[in-house]
């Protein structure tokens, strides 16, 4: 049997759209695509990818730490990006936030994400503690 659970924060920026920031399931947690916004809902850092990037690099481990994780228990991450030249700097936070062994990555470029001032959107799985 699956036992569900959803990871909460307050405030919960998703709320309004009516996704959970993460879900528990069989010892890893789902995290949802986490942008370069505020704990509001607010974008930062407009046209800034190094900033957002930052900020949701801070919501992923703002997320995971509510699930009882944390970033060095990533086992998966996909960074989706609105143009690829931003890839050194990628690499860059991947060392700077991430652990070895370094997880497993997909890093694609999109044509647009949920709003058109994100530049960076970044989900993950991880390792429940």
């Amino acid at each position: 049997m699956t036992l569900l659970q959803r990871v909460e924060h307050d405030p919960d920026w998703y709320e309004p759209y009516r996704i959970s920031l993460a879900i528990k399931a069989n010892g890893l947690i789902f995290v949802s695509g986490q942008a370069g916004i505020d704990e509001h809902g607010r974008t930062v850092g407009v046209g800034d990818f190094e900033t957002q990037a930052r900020q949701a690099l801070r919501n992923l481990a703002t997320v995971l730490e509510q699930g009882g994780s944390s970033l060095a228990e990533v086992v998966k991450v996909t960074i989706m990006v609105t143009d690829m030249s931003y890839l050194d700097q990628i690499i860059r936070l991947r060392e700077e936030y991430f652990t070895e062994p370094y997880p497993a990555d997909t890093l694609l470029q999109v044509a647009g994400l949920a709003q058109p001032d994100w530049l960076v959107e970044i989900d993950a799985i991880a390792v429940a503690g």
